[in-house]
């Protein structure tokens, strides 16, 4: 059940909070990759989802914690063939997502807005960075058998290209509300008075 793109640097690595990450190069030829092969994808987009989270809980089993509605799964099997996955609003959101990615390929600045914005809703979420490039890796493990033969080289190279990007500036989002949140904090805590005991 592996994947060929097992630990080709999709996966998270451990990095100091205030190290700013340069965004990978999105060239024409990669958002041409893009297009193509999700012109493909978006015929079995509900089982990609399934095919993906599956994988994801298979993989990384504490990812489930994220996903409250899945925290307590242990038969993955059952998992596999479920209605509730298939109509699960969190499937829908992320292929929704990714939906949305390959149409402002085009608008990177729309791009980014997005990306951003998902990183601040997932610090509110509680679902920290480590997690973000799992769901790339199992995405594209999922689609390479539906791509069959228009699986390539290039195709790999340019999701790979596009979840990089997108779970960079994700995490620049994410950094940003935790940042801000902290700062609310210690404004909050230093415009209270400080108590003083009063003798009645």
């Amino acid at each position: 059940m592996g994947c060929a793109i097992s630990g080709l640097g999709l996966a998270p690595k451990q990095i100091d909070a205030t190290e700013e990450e340069a965004l990978p190069h999105l060239s024409d030829h990669h958002i041409e990759q893009i297009k193509d092969s999700w012109k493909v994808i978006q015929e079995d987009i509900a089982k990609v989802g399934i095919i993906m989270f599956v994988r994801l809980f298979e993989t990384h089993p504490e990812c489930k914690d994220v996903f409250f509605l899945f925290r307590d799964v242990e038969d993955l099997e059952r998992l596999r063939a479920s209605k509730e996955l298939r109509a699960h609003g969190l499937n829908f959101r992320v292929m929704s997502f990714i939906e949305k990615t390959v149409a402002r390929l085009d608008q990177l600045d729309r791009l980014d807005q997005l990306a951003l914005e998902l990183g601040k809703s997932h610090y509110r979420y509680n679902a920290p960075p480590k997690y973000y490039g799992y769901v790339g890796t199992e995405f594209i493990c999922a689609v390479q058998p539906i791509l069959k033969e228009k699986w390539t080289s290039e195709v790999e190279e340019a999701w790979q290209t596009l979840f990089l990007y997108v779970t960079r500036i994700m995490k620049r989002g994410y950094q940003e509300e935790e940042k801000s949140k902290r700062n609310n904090v210690v404004i909050a805590s230093k415009e209270r008075p400080e108590k003083k005991g009063t003798a009645i």
